[in-house]
């Protein structure tokens, strides 16, 4: 489960037993976690995030998807 980023109290990380799913990252903050898709910037499942909380997350990981998409594919090839 490699971290791959952390910033303001998020941890953004991958799970090393899904590559066979579309490249996504998972982001904790306490016991709020949330799973987006990487190639739509969509939110796959969330737990414990509000709504303008989730908007902030998106916009964190689309600042740095082309990097998150990257660092997945190393990871998973």
């Amino acid at each position: 489960m490699p971290t791959i980023h952390r910033k303001n109290g998020y941890r953004f990380y991958f799970f090393s037993h899904e590559p066979n799913e579309p490249p996504h990252v998972h982001i904790d903050k306490g016991e709020a976690t949330i799973k987006i898709w990487l190639g739509s910037l969509e939110v796959s499942k969330s737990r414990g995030f509000r709504a303008h909380e989730i908007s902030g997350i998106i916009g964190m990981v689309k600042d740095h998807q082309t990097a998150f998409t990257e660092k997945w594919h190393e990871h998973f090839s």
